[in-house]
């Protein structure tokens, strides 16, 4: 399926200027991880970059004019997180800003934390559930640069009456008031809020197969939408050249899901054999969201205005998610790098990596999941995952090794995305 969104970020990355017009930036590589895919890392390269897009990798370091030093740095390419909530982050006063704070207030939030991801090296994410007029407005905006941040594909949420995706632990007045117009019940009903999605904005959809931590509900983890609701839903949303991200939690809402032919799952605690032999019949990845587990794991023991529901899940749910993606790794399941970055703090987001590597992958793998892999499950591998000719011009730089300390990737040196720098080097920011 040709995603109609690739085709619109190809348009965005190629508008502003043509590749052969403009300033010419030299970037000077000392180590370069071009492709992940391959794994090879040359030595001595320029990158040269123009239109905001790699026009050649030439040998040596060359160039004139506007020269970026990293010839002591370790290069790559730019960073995807495929599981953002940019608009937000977890605090003790969210249950009220979830009333108090406009459509307006989290955009204007989301411009501080879009600033604080792309810094820490990642120049697009995919985000998985905010209001919708603020996410659609931040994308919006820093798609024609009116604000710095990572490209975003931005989901809309279709979710169950009274499951995850709706709000919980209000009186009905304002439930009543603030519930999502894209809740459904049945089969028909989800296919009409997947059109209504789409009509409002939605780049891909995002749906919840089963509970969730973070809802303020002691329903539990297991499966809660139907079969026929899920298959509703993907059949909808791939017929309107949309991809469909599933969050799941419990072994029957995860293999739903699969079944159904979402194109990700989002966490995958309790999957298990009959999951992984799903994932690889279906093609669907796995994004993992370790950091978020590990956040609320350690958050259930101090931060007393945690719902108590949520607390309770928490420590249920968080130590078990590193071994979840050990089992899918090792079934040669595709993984896609996510966080869930808004549950833990923004600009954290390459903590996952260490995660990553203590469930069991390489640390070339770990940059494979955020480059490669996370570009060809966005649909857009053409545009953006490697350090190529006429790619997009997302290049990030770290001081040290990250293929033998995959912590290194924790503090970047430098960030560029679509050839504008976002990060130089010896730039000191949050």
């Amino acid at each position: 399926m040709k995603s109609v969104l690739g085709l619109l970020l190809a348009a965005t990355i190629i508008s502003g200027a043509a590749a052969a017009d403009g300033p010419v930036t030299y970037v000077q590589a000392g180590r370069l991880l071009a492709d992940p895919a391959s794994g090879r890392v040359e030595t001595e390269k320029t990158i040269v970059v123009q239109g905001g897009r790699i026009t050649e990798i030439r040998d040596g370091y060359v160039g004139e004019g506007k020269v970026v030093d990293l010839r002591d740095a370790f290069v790559m390419p730019g960073f995807i997180d495929s599981h953002v909530h940019i608009t937000g982050e977890s605090n003790p006063n969210e249950r009220n800003d979830a009333l108090a704070k406009s459509a307006t207030d989290s955009a204007f939030d989301g411009v501080v934390f879009a600033g604080r991801t792309l810094r820490a090296g990642f120049t697009t994410v995919i985000d998985l559930g905010g209001e919708p007029q603020a996410i659609y407005g931040l994308r919006n905006a820093i798609a024609v640069g009116k604000v710095e941040g990572p490209r975003i594909i931005a989901a809309g949420g279709v979710a169950a009456h009274g499951g995850h995706g709706d709000i919980h632990g209000y009186r009905q007045e304002i439930l009543d008031l603030y519930r999502s117009p894209t809740l459904c019940s049945g089969a028909d009903d989800c296919a009409r809020a997947v059109r209504q999605a789409i009509q409002s904005g939605a780049d891909v959809i995002k749906t919840a197969s089963t509970g969730g931590v973070m809802s303020n509900t002691a329903a539990g983890l297991g499966q809660q939408m139907s079969d026929a609701e899920l298959t509703s839903i993907v059949d909808t949303a791939h017929r309107l050249g949309r991809k469909v991200a599933a969050h799941a939690h419990g072994t029957d809402g995860v293999n739903a899901a699969l079944r159904a032919g979402v194109d990700s799952i989002e966490h995958g605690t309790y999957l298990d054999a009959e999951s992984t032999k799903l994932f690889k019949a279906k093609g669907g990845y796995l994004v993992p969201t370790l950091l978020a587990g590990d956040t609320v794991k350690k958050r259930a023991e101090t931060a007393e205005w945690m719902p108590a529901p949520v607390r309770a899940k928490a420590r249920q749910v968080g130590p078990l998610m590193v071994d979840a993606l050990r089992r899918a790794h090792k079934a040669g399941v595709k993984i896609a790098f996510g966080t869930d970055s808004g549950v833990s703090a923004h600009g954290d987001n390459a903590q996952e990596f260490a995660l990553m590597v203590e469930a069991g992958m390489t640390p070339l793998e770990t940059i494979r999941a955020a480059t490669v892999w996370a570009a060809e499950h966005a649909g857009l591998g053409s545009e953006i995952g490697t350090l190529a000719p006429g790619k997009a011009a997302d290049i990030v730089a770290v001081k040290g090794d990250p293929l033998s300390n995959v912590r290194v990737l924790e503090t970047t040196a430098f960030v560029m995305k679509g050839g504008a720098i976002a990060k130089a080097p010896g730039q000191a920011v949050d």
